[in-house]
């Protein structure tokens, strides 16, 4: 620890500063530069005030005290502070040492509410030299850009399989040239039939009290693990408090509360004990070789839409429908075209899959040796030796 300086952190700063307000009719939902605040991208402008490296905090909101790291050009918002290092500190090694403060710790330290510019400029950090920070950082990056690569590639196949499904079972664009007949639904094919969800899927009931094992170690899909790149959680049966869904494989996960905020997760082969939050509805294919069907299904527009006119409850955090209601949403299908659909988009959720366990993986491995790097205690040349 002895190359390690202790510094105020608006002393190794040559910016650390809030950005500046902008009129909510600036905020367009397309645009040129992305609007980042507090909680992340609010939208997109046609002006920028930021461009180049930087880490930015959180200074509000129920994220505050987040910190990510940004490239590029944006709008950024007096809810987002920005910092960039100077000579002495690299501006992604600030972004990931801050990332272990819990900086929303320090917002009871602020006259205002939320986190101060003032106050985040005195807390204290250790740097090592600025060449071994740039080391680090190309290690730490170099996880955070494989994870990210995976997460677009999963993005991409997730469109494909989905304009797949629009095109074969919503526009019956394959099908233009043969005969259509009259349906409660509309024009449909020739040999096709509307049937409820519920003829193709069931939703799984079977549940358990965790705490009831308290030694035993579950994969825990929760609805705060969707929200963080759907990467569950293992938990010991002592730490969860609530009774839980048992989960198979080929699930999908659509969460019923506050839909308005779109939750749906595919879980492929579940590992060990895997439950699931009673929040979230899990629909399996009663055909199992079907499940691609089945996502696609839950996770298309048509789907949505439905749903929405099953929801009560008065507040967004307090909305649900009831998973009954949704086995009976009538849809058209033929067999033999859903069993030639699954043909190709069952090995893309195969993929998925793969992509997302291995950034499990890789997410694993850089939150082990990240606080290690940033101590001290793990050096870079024990990682090649």
């Amino acid at each position: 620890m002895e190359e390690w300086k202790e510094y105020k952190l608006g002393d190794v700063c040559s910016r650390l500063r809030s950005g500046k307000s902008i009129l909510a009719n600036n905020v367009l939902k397309e645009g040129i530069y992305p609007v980042i605040g507090g909680n992340g991208i609010r939208g997109f402008a046609e002006t920028s005030n930021f461009e180049g490296q930087c880490a930015i905090i959180g200074r509000q909101g129920a994220y505050c005290g987040n910190v990510r790291f940004f490239e590029g050009k944006s709008y950024m918002t007096e809810h987002a502070v920005v910092v960039v290092g100077n000579d002495f500190a690299d501006t992604y090694y600030l972004s990931c040492l801050l990332s272990l403060m819990h900086l929303g710790n320090l917002s009871a330290q602020s006259a205002q509410p939320g986190l101060s510019v003032d106050t985040l400029s005195k807390q204290i950090i250790q740097l090592p030299p600025i060449t071994y920070q740039r080391k680090v950082s190309n290690i730490i990056k170099s996880l955070d850009n494989k994870i990210a690569l995976n997460r677009r590639i999963n993005d991409n196949l997730e469109q494909q399989a989905q304009a797949l499904y629009k095109s074969w079972f919503v526009d019956f664009e394959p099908f233009k040239d043969g005969k259509f007949l009259d349906s409660e639904l509309g024009k449909i094919p020739e040999g096709w039939k509307v049937v409820e969800l519920g003829c193709f899927v069931d939703i799984s009931k079977k549940t358990l009290n965790p705490q009831l094992y308290p030694d035993t170690h579950y994969t825990h899909y929760s609805l705060p693990a969707c929200d963080n790149a759907m990467n569950p959680e293992m938990q010991l049966g002592a730490d969860i408090m609530s009774n839980k869904i048992v989960l198979n494989d080929n699930t999908t996960l659509f969460s019923k509360l506050n839909p308005r905020i779109k939750r749906i997760w595919f879980t492929h082969i579940v590992e060990g004990n895997a439950i699931c939050s009673t929040e979230f509805i899990p629909y399996r294919a009663k055909d199992e070789k079907l499940y691609s069907f089945v996502y696609s299904t839950v996770n298309s527009d048509t789907f949505y839409n439905s749903i929405m006119s099953f929801v009560n409850g008065a507040t967004g955090s307090h909305q649900r429908f009831h998973a009954e209601d949704t086995l009976r949403l009538r849809y058209a299908i033929n067999m033999s075209v859903v069993e030639a659909f699954c043909v190709r988009t069952n090995p893309v959720l195969d993929k998925m899959h793969y992509l997302r366990s291995e950034n499990q993986k890789l997410s694993a491995l850089r939150d082990s040796i990240l606080p290690k790097l940033m101590s001290g205690e793990l050096k870079i040349s024990d990682l090649h030796s």
